[in-house]
């Protein structure tokens, strides 16, 4: 008689793989469903192709939750250690670049390799092609009840959803963990792109497509500064890119998405002291009386970027320095440590790298169950967790399964017993 505990695992991302492995090496009984025909698509095109699969740089401040005890509290459980320690133990050698994980290899596809080998030495059923098109529960038998895609039906003791979001795919595609989250009573926060280029109606950005430069951004909503990130800065022909634009472009999709008046304010000296800064454009313009303002801008910044300042100043790029005089050029200089840009939009979800909002944290328990269905439970980008760049959602990916396949097997019992993680 087979005493084993069966669950089903929703979704075969990062973190629907971990959570079937997890539930695996715990004595359960698991199948992995995945509407797609292979397993773990998105992994491949994490981190350029790199997969940056978490970083030692870790800290709550990487992340936007709710709340931010329970979320560290589940982070307890799983470790970005963990996370090395876990794939060295499947055959994957781990390299950090300035605290960055990558595969030492340095390709995506040897750690979607080694997850699926390990699918395939612990003998889980993994049902590819088969998406998961209803849900329910049995009451009286305690059984959750599962219809496939074919309308075949499957009935497990232990559900967890990990389905995954709509960042990057097809218009429309990527809801199906919300709609089966939503059939079992959960709400679901509102969704909007994350890490994701920001779009403008300033016209002046035709003219600085394709253009990058180290810069220091600020996010102001309704005027007030939410925060700000440095890095390298893109501009594209209808707005901006790039890792700093990415870490702020959550919080500016939420405000636009609620008309708030929405900008980014660019620094394009973030390195310089104020003071010296300021006797840098003083000695310019008193030796540079008989430059034209297109020259004294040379060896400043970007061509392109140097007319569109001047452009919005009114200065004429032929006018000479002393005809500008000292006040307009120091406003010109100021303009550069203050370049206004409104931003209307976030790029769309077919464009972002994750998707914020989905099942709150309240919702769960910090063992990721159901606080309203007993043994369901959610893991991965389905629930309202998401991190910065960096490798931080892929490392909430494999905590939220470890965290949700050990409780779906009943593993946190025999851990303590002292059950051998094999």
């Amino acid at each position: 008689m087979n005493d084993k505990v069966k669950v089903a695992v929703v979704g075969a991302g990062a973190s629907g793989m971990m959570a079937a492995i997890t539930a695996s090496r715990y004595g359960a009984d698991v199948t992995l469903f995945e509407k797609e025909d292979r397993v773990g698509k998105k992994i491949l095109s994490t981190g350029n192709g790199k997969c940056n699969l978490g970083n030692l740089d870790f800290s709550m401040e990487q992340y936007y939750c709710r709340d931010k005890d329970k979320l560290e509290s589940i982070f307890k459980m799983f470790s970005v250690w963990d996370t090395i320690a876990f794939f060295e133990s499947i055959g994957l050698m781990i390299k950090s670049k300035n605290g960055y994980l990558y595969p030492y290899c340095e390709q995506a596809s040897a750690v979607l390799d080694v997850l699926r080998m390990e699918l395939t030495r612990r003998q889980i059923r993994t049902q590819t092609g088969k998406g998961i098109k209803s849900a329910g529960y049995r009451d009286g038998e305690k059984l959750f009840e599962l219809t496939d895609s074919d309308g075949r039906v499957h009935t497990f003791q232990k559900l967890i959803i990990a389905c995954g979001s709509p960042a990057s795919l097809k218009k429309g595609e990527g809801m199906s963990g919300y709609r089966l989250a939503e059939s079992f009573g959960h709400k679901i926060g509102r969704l909007v792109p994350g890490l994701v280029q920001l779009r403008s109606d300033e016209t002046f950005l035709k003219a600085l497509g394709g253009v990058r430069c180290q810069a220091k951004v600020k996010l102001l909503i309704d005027g007030e500064e939410r925060a700000s990130e440095t890095g390298e800065l893109q501009f594209t022909d209808y707005g901006v890119s790039g890792i700093p634009v990415f870490q702020l472009s959550r919080m500016a999709a939420y405000a636009a998405d609620e008309k708030r008046d929405v900008e980014i304010v660019v620094d394009f000296f973030p390195d310089q002291e104020e003071n010296a800064y300021a006797y840098m454009a003083k000695l310019r313009f008193e030796t540079g009386q008989d430059k034209t303002a297109e020259e004294y801008m040379i060896g400043l910044l970007n061509k392109k970027i140097n007319m569109v300042l001047l452009k919005r100043l009114g200065l004429k790029p032929g006018m000479k320095v002393r005809e500008i005089g000292w006040k307009g050029i120091w406003e010109l200089m100021k303009s550069c440590r203050n370049f206004s840009i409104h931003i209307s939009s976030p790029n769309p979800m077919e464009n972002a790298q994750i998707c914020a909002g989905g099942v709150r944290l309240e919702e769960v328990t910090t063992e990721l169950e159901s606080v309203s269905r007993k043994g369901l439970y959610f893991a991965g980008e389905l629930l309202d967790v998401d991190g910065k760049c960096g490798g931080y959602n892929l490392q909430w990916a494999f905590t939220s399964g470890y965290a949700a396949g050990i409780s779906a097997a009943d593993g946190l019992a025999e851990d303590v017993k002292g059950c051998q993680r094999c």
